[in-house]
């Protein structure tokens, strides 16, 4: 998931659309569009090759975690798999109602008040 976020932003940044960065990769447009989908995994030499071909390149390091980051993880490792998953699906389910709300109230027609 990180990898296909990596390589839209990067695309996205540089102003290009797929079949450009896909020319100046050498790569087929459905390649990018797999990798950006998730529909593919991609070795890491593609993700830094598409990386690349956008202008901007892929930094890796080391950090220490802020302690409210700490502390989040700390308490979802207490949690059992099922209650990590309810939590999962509460989460889904409440960004799935934020984004029909903002939808809905973008809608062309629509009037308030």
């Amino acid at each position: 998931m990180i990898l296909r976020s990596l390589v839209r932003e990067a695309r996205k940044r540089a102003g290009l659309t797929q079949v450009a960065l896909a020319e100046r990769a050498g790569v087929p447009q459905s390649t990018v569009a797999r990798v950006e989908s998730g529909a593919r995994t991609p070795s890491t030499d593609l993700v830094e090759r598409l990386v690349r071909a956008t202008g901007y390149e892929i930094r890796v390091g080391l950090g220490e975690p802020d302690a409210e980051t700490a502390a989040l993880l700390e308490r979802n490792l207490q949690l059992s798999p099922q209650e990590r998953l309810d939590n999962a699906l509460r989460a889904a389910r409440f960004v799935q109602r934020g984004r029909r709300s903002l939808e809905e109230s973008t809608r062309p027609g629509r009037r308030d008040g």
